[in-house]
């Protein structure tokens, strides 16, 4: 990884103060579906998580529960922070109008906004608990060092799937943030199917990050997964990781032990496959390739991974998971 001071040379001559500079690269690199998804994972893996410690109570969000989201929501735009410094060489070529890329952002910047997000973050936190702001620090740190490690490391930086397992963890410390801390207020119990959660949304997110890194040609130089296991591989990665969700929230969850209507709420996960299974029958099938011209080239024009599928997977997975919380005990 190159020096990352090339991103603050333009910086200076730009107006505004540092803070509104901070603002407009929050506006431009933590889009609000970003924080739609904090709101929703933190109430999604919370309140499954209340579902099924403690089926026979029911499960509503409290004040806990919102400094939870905005501790996540928080936390996700200082992991966003660390993604753009890490990957700065590697926007350089592909994605160059990046704000740290143009200078509309320093590294300085970015470097105080981190110290002042994880300052607030581990405070919030330490008001719910001792052990919730030991997991959010850990969070933290994690960030940071998969930022060193993949400096150090031209396989963990460029090897997608070796970078795959090397940094998925750092969402797997944000669940067990909301876990352990919703278990230290009360609102979760500790058992065995507190912690199998954690595969829900394992596989919700690995779904998506699939769908997102999938072309069908190989792209020598980019991230994709579909460079290491081919289209159709990646494609069916995705999709099987949409059926590990589904399928742990069914045995979590036991839709066979409700009557109507609660047994129909807690049955969609099930219809939502159709979401990520629509997606790679759009990706691989006749409709996956577009043709520009009748005269063009068939192999010139390639459809895109249509992410629109694997989007309302997440988002209606996770609106479900609230409402299966909130009304089937």
């Amino acid at each position: 990884m190159g020096p990352v001071g090339r991103g603050m040379t333009a910086v200076s001559s730009r107006p505004g103060t540092a803070v509104a500079r901070l603002a407009r690269f929050t506006r431009v690199r933590y889009e609000p579906h970003y924080l739609l998804y904090a709101v929703l994972f933190t109430l999604a893996l919370e309140g499954t998580a209340a579902l099924v410690s403690h089926p026979d109570t029911s499960w509503r969000p409290g004040g806990a529960t919102v400094v939870r989201i905005a501790v996540v929501a928080f936390v996700l735009l200082y992991l966003r922070m660390v993604d753009e410094q890490k990957d700065l060489d590697y926007d350089r070529e592909h994605h160059p109008d990046r704000p740290l890329v143009t200078g509309a952002v320093s590294a300085g910047e970015l470097r105080s906004a981190m110290a002042v997000i994880a300052v607030g973050a581990v405070a919030a936190s330490l008001a719910l608990s001792v052990p919730s702001a030991v997991m959010i620090a850990a969070t933290l740190g994690y960030g940071l060092a998969l930022w060193g490690l993949e400096r150090l490391s031209a396989t963990v930086r460029d090897a997608i799937l070796v970078n795959l397992v090397v940094t998925y963890p750092v969402q797997l410390f944000v669940i067990a943030y909301v876990v352990l801390s919703a278990i230290d207020t009360g609102q979760v119990e500790s058992r065995w199917a507190t912690a199998a959660v954690a595969v829900i949304f394992a596989g919700a997110f690995l779904q998506f990050e699939f769908a997102r890194k999938t072309a069908h040609e190989p792209r020598p130089g980019e991230w994709f997964y579909s460079n290491a296991l081919g289209a159709k591989g990646s494609t069916a990665a995705g999709v099987g990781f949409a059926v590990v969700a589904v399928v742990c929230d069914l045995i979590l969850v036991r839709p066979w032990i409700f009557d109507a209507p609660g047994a129909i709420v807690a049955w969609i996960p099930l219809v939502l496959l159709v979401f990520p299974l629509w997606g790679a029958g759009r990706f691989l099938g006749p409709a996956g390739t577009l043709i520009a011209r009748p005269d063009a080239d068939p192999g010139a024009a390639r459809a895109p991974y249509p992410l629109v599928g694997a989007v309302l997977f997440v988002l209606t997975l996770y609106t479900v998971l609230v409402a299966q919380a909130l009304l089937l005990p």
